[in-house]
This record gives C-alpha cells, structure tokens and sequence, in this order.
C-alpha cells in the first residue's frame, strides 16, 4: 500500500472543491482512495459559524449532536451514528470561523466521487472524508472516516480460518477507519497543508454504492455500550 499526502493551497470557503483537488491531483490510476479533510468539505459547503464565544461553540455543538456530555477537555457527541469530539465542530485552521459536519456526509462523498471520477477518467475510486478522533484511554487523536464512497468500509472475516484452523467468530476490519487513520498521519494537524491524502494498492473492495450502515455497530453490542449507558448524555 503506498499512502502520499498531497500538499495544496489554502481552500476557501464555497471554493468549487472538484476543481481544487483536480488543480492539485491532475491525475490518478485506477483503484486509488482518496482522503479529505472534513473541514474541505464543511467549507465547500458553507457550513461556518463566526466564532463569537466558547458557550456561542457549545450552543452549536449540542444542537448538531445526537447526543452530548460534557468532559473536562471537551464535548463527547454522538453525531450519525459514530462518537466524536464536539459534534466534529472546529476551529483549528478555520480563521476565525468554526466549521460544521454537513448532515449527511455520505451524500457529500458521493457527489465529489462521482465529479471526480468523470475529471479523471476513472470508474475504481474511492473517497473518504476524515476527521479526528480520541481513542478511550489512549493519549493524542488520531484519523477515523466520517463518511466514504466506492468501497466496501467494512471487511467481514467471520468464518475464516487463523493460522491453526479456528475458524473466525466475530472479526470484522474497520477498513474504512483504519485508511484514515493512516492517512491522518501524514496529513498532519497543525500547518502542514495537506488536507488530501491519495492511497494506491488500498486492500479493500471497490464497489459502486457504499452502504453507511454497514459501519455502524449495534449500540446494545457495542463493546462501550456500559460506559455510554453509565453517564447522563444531553439529549
């Protein structure tokens, strides 16, 4: 798998993003996976807020959650299914403004594939909008995927073998989330510039329709399930 961060211009708000990542990536091979940042995508579609207070941030962040729980160091949200930070509300190189998820960040990955693909020339492309999140218990943030298209996220290995015949009972890849992680890690937090990532010989399957609950576990199987339940959420 090879992973190559992509260094641009700074992207303007209600910028043509299409445009902006063609003018940066002229080209790309078939089967390639492409990261952007979430904060490309809240820009390019006007999502901002004029950064006036931190309870102006707050107010914002409890409203675009599902639910939310305030921690010593920030929000705790739930937002479409996945546990993020604030409501993936932010304001690191945001001038000013604080920049908003939009409300189906699957729609978004489909449509700049689709404008894509057509630029390039290219039918095996798969797009993935990342953000930052924080393990349970583990210092610093890492890269997950908060939507994507053109690849199956999620690899099933149940009833595979291991290395000595047992057989696989409940193994599924977060494939989706782990390409982002790793792509995260080149694409830098800070000044870097580099809110595009493209991978080449990703091992995951295209398709042409990607399916967003396939990424979503059950909440009452879901191994943070007692911890959720044990505090009071907003909401």
């Amino acid at each position: 798998m090879n992973i190559t961060p992509v260094h641009t211009a700074v992207f303007k708000e209600r910028e043509d993003l299409a445009a902006f990542i063609v003018r940066h990536i002229p080209s790309v091979p078939e089967e390639t996976v492409l990261t952007v940042s979430s904060k490309l995508v809240g820009l390019w579609k006007g999502l901002t807020a004029a950064y006036k207070s931190r309870e102006q941030k707050e107010e914002l962040i409890v409203r675009e959650s599902d639910a939310a729980l305030k921690t010593p160091l920030a929000w705790l949200t739930i937002k479409n299914g996945m546990v993020m930070t604030n409501a993936g509300i932010d304001e690191s190189n945001a001038d000013g403004k604080l920049i908003l998820l939009p409300a189906d960040c699957y729609a978004c990955a489909a449509e700049l594939r689709a404008r894509l693909q057509t630029a390039w020339g290219v039918r095996g492309l798969g797009i993935i909008i990342t953000d930052s999140m924080i393990l349970p218990l583990r210092a610093g943030i890492i890269g997950a995927a908060v939507a994507y298209a053109g690849f199956k996220g999620v690899k099933d290995l149940r009833g595979r073998p291991d290395i000595f015949g047992r057989k696989l009972g409940v193994t599924l890849v977060d494939a989706a989330d782990a390409l982002a992680a790793a792509c995260a890690l080149t694409m830098g937090e800070a000044d870097e510039r580099r809110p595009l990532c493209l991978v080449r010989d990703a091992p995951v399957e295209f398709a042409d329709a990607a399916d967003p609950d396939e990424i979503k576990y059950p909440p009452q199987d879901d191994l943070y399930a007692p911890l959720l339940k044990a505090v009071k959420l907003i909401k």
